[in-house]
């Protein structure tokens, strides 16, 4: 039975490692795709924020357009507040709230970008409606899903890599979506879908796999986190990433 969005289940969790990892992320090294389509003067949504590092960086690039990060995770918001003003953005704001239920209003945004989440939902198709709904027309979205059929993992890792798949599968999420966010925006009535794909090697690869090892301890499978603590010691050691990316534009 396909999860309801109320049982969906965030497979990394929010615990201070969780958030440590994505707050590593910025614009340059994640959204690089995307700067292109911003400008000054551009409203902004970035749906499923997290500790909004990625968010400050939009903000700042559309500044003085108003951005907002939207997360149903109330508690990454403080942090993502906090950054907002050590940096001085005045044009950037943080809700807590849904992606299949958006609290804007209908068209009224002209740029929605979205990072890491569509993989975690059980209903993907709802919240590209949500994002189509509140976008103006001739507005643009950007998507970047990670896709878990590219791995290029030294020395090999696939049992544990695939225990943390099918975690993610039992939570709702789909660790494939990167190779359907095409079809998916297709699907929504988005028009001139444009898609990419890059790798991403961790530099530090016990980082990735602790963070991966937390979730399967969590989950009662001690084995195969085990497992991916004793592979990052491996002196060649490397963990590359597939990700996809994904623009679109909402038809006039």
């Amino acid at each position: 039975m396909t999860p309801t969005p109320d049982a969906e289940r965030y497979t990394p969790g929010h615990d201070t490692s969780a958030v440590d990892f994505m707050a590593a992320r910025r614009a340059a090294t994640h959204a690089g795709f995307f700067l292109p389509h911003l400008a000054p003067g551009v409203a902004l949504l970035d749906l499923g924020c997290g500790p909004g590092t990625i968010t400050a960086d939009l903000a700042a690039a559309v500044a003085p357009g108003h951005a907002l990060g939207l997360d149903q995770q109330a508690a990454q918001l403080t942090g993502a507040r906090t950054l907002a003003g050590q940096r001085g953005l005045t044009n950037v704001e943080f809700q807590e709230g849904s992606c299949y239920n958006i609290p804007l209003n209908d068209q009224s945004v002209d740029r929605v970008f979205s990072h890491a989440l569509l993989e975690h939902l059980a209903h993907p198709a709802r919240a590209l409606a949500e994002i189509r709904r509140v976008l103006r027309p001739g507005g643009t979205v950007g998507l970047c899903s990670p896709d878990w059929g590219g791995f290029l993992l030294s020395p090999p890792l696939d049992d544990a890599v695939g225990a943390y798949i099918r975690l993610q599968q039992a939570n709702g999420g789909d660790p494939y979506v990167g190779r359907k966010l095409g079809q998916y925006l297709r699907d929504a009535g988005f028009a001139d879908v444009h898609l990419d794909a890059h790798y991403e090697r961790y530099a530090d690869p016990s980082r990735i796999a602790g963070y991966l090892a937390i979730q399967l301890d969590l989950a009662e499978q001690p084995t195969h986190a085990a497992r991916l603590h004793s592979w990052a010691t491996h002196p060649g050691a490397m963990f590359a990433q597939a990700w996809v990316t994904a623009t679109a534009t909402r038809p006039h």
